[in-house]
């Protein structure tokens, strides 16, 4: 038996052995094992099985709580149980770290419009290479080509089975009714809502470490004042300005009216301008009451 064959009856054996819940081998997060024998690729297999292990009991445990099962489909094979979320905020509104704490504690997956749209180019999908026409030409891709992109993204297996969670789509009432048009439903829409004076604020204070890509605010959150060299090399957006972050917020406010016009029976509205920890216990609520809706 190669080394491949004996690590894979390891992890099985984890599986089977513990108080994790074995992921289904359909799961797109299951651990694919490469050749390679080296001892310290065994120590990085295995955390990483534990680590999906632990996630999948945990998600398990949640659904269980609301009277739900995991291994319920619907009649297109689809989980019933995989949450699929919109979010919504403006520039500075928090929806980055929000979005980040979703993922990780339900397991769905994190769909950002940009990086949908670099991954359909770099793959060469039919959609891609339209958008990548575009591009070139310095236009601006149309929404019937974000549609597709998003209609095919949607289509894999693991936003099927995980769930969704869409950040930055759709963000005018075309692009919500043509998401619509492709079948592409949402079970809740979260708004962070917070005062544009605040926004500006947060906004106007941003730095970012061009090394690790880390942001921090010169009030909020700065950085160690005895780190010189960090301090020197942080950098201000050129719209970060207060005259520009005035003008994207109004062309936000313009959009996501029409957009929360057509989500009127999903949406709920959070109070963004409070500790992130109280914004996530404020949408764990709200997914949860989306669950509990279809169930």
């Amino acid at each position: 038996m190669n080394f491949s064959a004996l690590l894979l009856v390891a992890l099985s054996s984890i599986a089977t052995t513990t108080a994790f819940l074995p992921l289904p081998q359909a799961h797109p997060n299951v651990l694919r094992i490469s050749t390679s024998s080296s001892p310290s690729d065994v120590l990085v297999a295995l955390e990483m099985a534990s680590r999906q292990a632990t996630k999948w009991e945990k998600k398990q445990k949640w659904l269980e709580g609301r009277g739900l099962s995991a291994e319920a489909t619907d009649s297109d094979g689809e989980s019933s149980n995989a949450v699929n979320i919109i979010i919504a905020g403006a520039p500075a509104s928090g929806k980055g770290t929000q979005c980040e704490i979703i993922k990780e504690e339900y397991g769905i997956v994190h769909l950002s419009t940009g990086d949908m749209l670099r991954a359909a180019v770099a793959a060469g999908t039919d959609v891609g290479v339209k958008a990548k026409e575009y591009m070139d030409g310095g236009k601006l891709v149309p929404d019937e080509v974000i549609i597709g992109i998003i209609r095919d993204r949607l289509e894999e297996e693991d936003c099927k089975t995980q769930g969704w969670l869409l950040d930055g789509f759709p963000r005018t009432a075309a692009q919500a009714a043509a998401l619509a048009e492709a079948g592409c439903k949402a079970d809740c829409f979260l708004f962070l809502d917070v005062p544009d004076e605040i926004l500006v604020e947060r906004v106007v204070g941003r730095r970012t470490d061009p090394e690790t890509g880390k942001i921090y605010h010169m009030t909020f959150s700065p950085p160690d004042a005895e780190d010189e060299a960090l301090i020197a090399r942080l950098e201000h957006r050129s719209d970060d300005t207060e005259e520009k972050v005035v003008v994207r917020l109004e062309q936000f406010h313009t959009n996501v009216a029409a957009v929360k016009g057509s989500y009127e029976d999903i949406m709920v509205s959070i109070d963004g301008n409070r500790s992130p920890t109280d914004v996530s216990k404020d949408i764990s609520e709200s997914i949860s009451a989306a669950l509990a809706k279809r169930a």
